[in-house]
Parts: C-alpha cells; structure tokens; sequence
C-alpha cells in the first residue's frame, strides 16, 4: 500500500504524501501489457506508459531487448511467456528509463540466478547514482544485500526504522518469538 502511495496511485488515507521526482514502480506487473501482442510491441507499450517518448523507446529497444535475454522469445505473444520471462521483460523496460526514483515490491528474488545477478548488478548502478530505490520485501538477506537503512510495518505502522542489519535482526527475533 505505501509503494502505491508514493507512486501516486492511492491517495493517502490521512496526512499527505509528497513524491519529488520520476518514479517507475515495479509492483503491478501486469499493468501496460497486452497478453495477447509479442514482447517487442509491449516493450513499447510499457515503456510509453512510464513515460518514454517513441525516439527514446528506439534508442532503447536493443538494450532493453539484450538485458531480457529473452532473444527469440521476444517475438512471441507475452501470454506465452513463463512467470520468470514476464519479470524480466517488466524488470528490463522500467529500469531502462533510469527514473530518479524505482519502487519494487519483491521483485528482486524472481528469475534464474544469472538474471538475479543481473538485475542486482542494475540495482547496485542505480543506487551509486544517487537514484532512491524503495524496496519492499520479506527477505532479510535481499533487504541486507540492497538497503542500509529498512522501516519495519506492521498493520500499517512503522515498527522500527534505522540499519538494515539491526532492523532485520531485531524482526527475525519477534518472528521466532511469536512463533514460540
């Protein structure tokens, strides 16, 4: 819900939420592509959905189409494609605009170990820029890998806010906790 706010989808339901720059979210995958057209048309598709115009999506349709390694495939119809081929496809185009801002809701632990290496080589570009990537997950060891600070939420409030490490520690023992 909070990555739907910051990308201006849902309107907060008390306060105000101010987003200052380009955001690209990565959370509804489905939204931009047609199922039944091939991977090259809902590159463009997309990728004009998150703003591109059609001389940027031309300049960027080889690159795009290199980092999905979906090759071939990319002439297929995207109903056709495995759940993996479908993250690289949106994960490809919406890193490709290089926003100021990516929101991802666990998206980073989907796909094969080399495109995972991949993406998170794109991640670790991304944040040396200076860009903001909020990430929203359930694993500790991707939340480590990527963030250096976390905000734990439950039932909608910030439990916890401060280094990933001691963050993610600290929920691993209420986990277990309750569990007992």
């Amino acid at each position: 819900t909070l990555l739907k706010v910051m990308a201006g989808i849902y309107p907060p339901t008390s306060g105000t939420a101010k987003t200052v720059g380009h955001v690209c979210p990565m959370f509804e995958f489905a939204t931009g592509f047609e199922m039944n057209r091939s991977g090259w048309e809902n590159i463009r598709i997309r990728a004009m959905l998150l703003g591109m115009n059609p001389q940027e999506i031309d300049a960027k349709m080889p690159e795009i189409a290199a980092f999905t390694e979906l090759g071939d495939r990319l002439n297929y119809p995207v109903r056709t494609y495995s759940a993996g081929m479908f993250i690289r496809l949106a994960f490809s185009v919406s890193t490709a605009l290089n926003p100021e801002i990516l929101l991802l809701d666990e998206v980073m632990g989907a796909g094969d170990m080399g495109f995972t290496e991949k993406a998170g080589a794109r991640m670790r570009e991304f944040m040396e820029q200076g860009k903001v990537l909020v990430f929203s997950s359930h694993s500790m060891e991707l939340l480590r890998q990527y963030c250096g600070r976390t905000i734990w939420l439950e039932r909608g409030e910030v439990r916890m806010d401060g280094d990933t490490n001691e963050v993610t520690r600290l929920y691993a023992q209420s986990v277990v906790a309750r569990a007992a």
